[in-house]
């Protein structure tokens, strides 16, 4: 038998703790006393009974930690950055309506507000969930990832590599929380009136998120959690072995979303159903065996329980299922409740249930008349309502979703490298659930691009038109770390910069060249737009104010070197509220190029030199185009304001404009 050698640690050679061997005791006693933030001495003076202690003016109802404050002033803070298009990157660039965006997400939503408020008919993410692993999103904007590095503990001051762990910083929840919150609130103002937030989440921030979604989307909103039984418990628990994880889901206003689009989804199964029934139906005339055969075979098949409740076939074919006509409360039903039916062939009164009936005589009148009552034998047994299965083919959903898949084969097919991604089929039908035919999902959590796959797939397979915008941070895969090497590989051996969301595009490309070969008749938009957050194009103005009449030479050109008209035309979309898919037209008068966007919404000229000759001309191009266009919203025109060599040909330019009733006319 061998002995083994403790290397001495730092702690071992240190006294004893005798403040922290207290503070365990008390924590014993009084565990409502603590929280991550060390000790509540109010709270603990409480617990003894020390009456003074209370202050009423402190306590409300509602989840509230350091920080809060300050997390809702970052969200109101206004962006500084704009969105660069990147076509090389894209797939069908000039046709798609789908948008890809590689940024700090706090920074994108900013961005997004003008342009996409009250559109998105769907915010569905899966954020970090707070466990011992990290998350950077920092909250404040840089080009590069320093910042985030820094902020995440990977890096300190000087760049060297640290400890990452949320446990480090301590205040676990306070953190997560201050990332999420304002992420949350600008989320909820892109939402349509009957959109929803759909948020995976684990036991770890589940009680926490939920408050919190409370106070950012109101109690009444929300539409409770879906339990995902992942059928596969937590091998390295030392308490229950968990093996769920939640969906919440709040709507943004549920009176609206009640009225407009109903929770219900189709019965996944139902088509089939239906398919088998008439087929065993053209077979034989004996109805017993063809609803026992039917029977046989449904028992085998893996239906939802609404589905596996149509377990019937009457002599037209028709699959249906049997449901009690009892009244439903627990008080006794008006007298109108309690007419008896009569058996059809013995004609003798049938048992009324004990509180009556679910419906008044008139509605059991008609539903006779429809043959939807079903009768027993004899008149002793209770009369149930029909319910046809092609005329329910939707159904609840229900709080409990049963997905063990796995997308390891679905990645290995397509070459790509990621860990532990939501499978596609899984977030195909939360989205199948929602999204109707022509609404926008949003993901700014977008990870390996799950949302947008599935997305493309679910407008593939049914028809439809959605599109997709998802946002994820350029987070750096690391040679170092073992679960990354092969995301580093591949970002190495395909010439790409080492980050994920490069492994998210190619995978979305990868994904539309499957959906292609999949769905060959298909001709719906399978491509996306690709942005990078940037800083402004436009420069700040930062004077030196020790040499102001330098800093007026140094800013006379007010646009940031290297950017194209492109970049600063994508810059004016966004700040004018215009969506980034919109078209953008193009016609070159006297030398110069003249961008239509948005069928004339605006038009701008971004040459940097334009001479008092040329103001005629082209003034009267953009006359002439924005009469052919006709646009119905009021219409913005831009220039370069350095572009005129004087001021005499900025007021010419202003004037011809004006006198054809285009009067927004501005410089940048």
């Amino acid at each position: 038998m061998t002995t083994e050698i403790k290397q001495v640690e730092l702690e071992d050679g240190q006294s004893a703790d005798i403040v922290s061997e207290n503070i365990e005791r008390l924590k014993e006693l009084f565990p409502d006393a603590f929280s991550e933030n060390g000790v509540n001495f109010n709270t603990l003076r409480q617990l003894l009974g020390d009456e003074s202690a209370l202050d009423e003016g402190e306590e409300k109802y509602g989840l509230n930690w350091h920080g809060k404050k300050k997390a809702r002033k970052i969200a109101l803070t206004p962006s500084t950055g704009t969105l660069i298009p990147c076509p090389d990157e894209s797939v069908d660039w000039n046709t798609t309506k789908n948008l890809y965006v590689e940024g700090d997400n706090l920074e994108v939503l900013k961005l997004l507000q003008k342009s996409y408020s009250s559109k998105v008919k769907m915010v569905y993410i899966d954020p970090p969930y707070n466990t011992d692993g990290d998350f950077i999103y920092p909250d404040r904007f840089q080009e590069n990832l320093d910042t985030y590095l820094k902020y995440s503990g990977q890096v300190d001051d000087e760049g060297s590599k640290v400890s990452s762990s949320t446990e480090t910083f301590g205040r676990r929840h306070t953190r997560w929380l201050n990332m999420i919150y304002p992420r949350l609130k600008l989320a909820r103002n892109l939402l349509k009136d009957d959109g929803i937030l759909a948020i995976h989440i684990d036991e770890h921030e589940f009680s926490n998120l939920t408050a919190l979604l409370d106070d950012i989307f109101g109690a009444e909103n929300n539409l409770g959690p879906i339990v995902w039984d992942k059928k596969n418990p937590k091998g390295d628990s030392t308490k229950i072995a968990t093996q769920h994880e939640y969906l919440i889901l709040y709507a943004k206003n549920f009176e609206v979303m009640k009225e407009r689009s109903p929770i219900k989804r189709s019965k996944a199964n139902a088509e089939i159903m239906l398919a088998k029934a008439k087929s065993l139906f053209g077979k034989t005339d004996d109805l017993e065996v063809i609803n026992k055969n039917y029977r046989e075979w449904l028992k085998k098949q893996t239906v939802s329980g609404g589905e596996a409740a149509y377990k019937y076939i009457d002599d037209n074919g028709h699959v249906y299922r049997n449901v009690s006509m009892a009244w439903p409360n627990k008080q006794q039903a008006p007298d109108d409740y309690l007419i008896p039916l009569k058996h059809p062939i013995t004609g003798k009164d049938c048992p009324i249930p004990d509180r009556g009936w679910r419906n008044p005589s008139k509605t059991m009148k008609e539903l006779l008349s429809k043959d939807l009552i079903l009768f027993g034998a004899d008149e002793n047994k209770q009369p149930e309502r029909k319910y046809y299965l092609h005329e329910n083919m939707e159904e609840n959903i229900p709080s409990v979703l049963p997905y063990a898949g796995s997308d390891d084969a679905l990645l290995k097919e397509l070459g790509i490298p990621f860990d532990n991604p939501k499978p596609v089929n899984l977030v195909q039908s939360i989205l199948r659930n929602f999204l109707r035919n022509d609404d926008v999902v949003l993901d700014f959590f977008a990870g390996s691009g799950t949302t947008a796959h599935a997305c493309l797939k679910l407008n593939a397979e049914k028809g439809c038109a959605n599109k997709f915008i998802t946002v994820q941070l350029p987070e750096k895969v690391d040679a170092g770390k073992k679960e990354q090497k092969s995301a580093y590989a591949f970002c190495e051996s395909h010439n790409l910069p080492k980050n994920i969301s490069e492994i998210s595009k190619e995978r979305i490309r990868r994904a539309i060249k499957k959906i292609r070969v999949e769905n060959p008749e298909y001709d719906g938009d399978l491509g996306f737009k690709v942005f990078q957050l940037k800083s402004s194009n436009i420069k700040a103005w930062n004077p030196d104010r020790r040499n102001i009449e330098e800093s007026l030479l140094l800013n006379e050109e007010h646009l940031i070197e290297g950017r194209t008209d492109q970049d600063i035309l994508y810059e004016l979309l966004l700040k004018r509220g215009v969506d980034l898919t919109t078209p953008i037209e193009h016609r070159e008068v006297s030398g110069k190029s003249i961008y239509s966007i948005g069928y004339g919404v605006l038009f701008a000229c971004l040459d940097q030199s334009i001479a008092s000759e040329q103001v005629e001309e082209i003034a009267q191009c953009i006359i002439s185009w924005y009469r052919e266009l006709k646009p119905s919203s009021d219409t913005h025109v831009f220039f370069c304001d350095s572009a005129f060599r004087n001021d005499i040909s900025k007021t010419n330019m202003v004037a011809i404009l004006n006198q054809s009733g285009i009067s927004h006319v501005r410089s940048i």
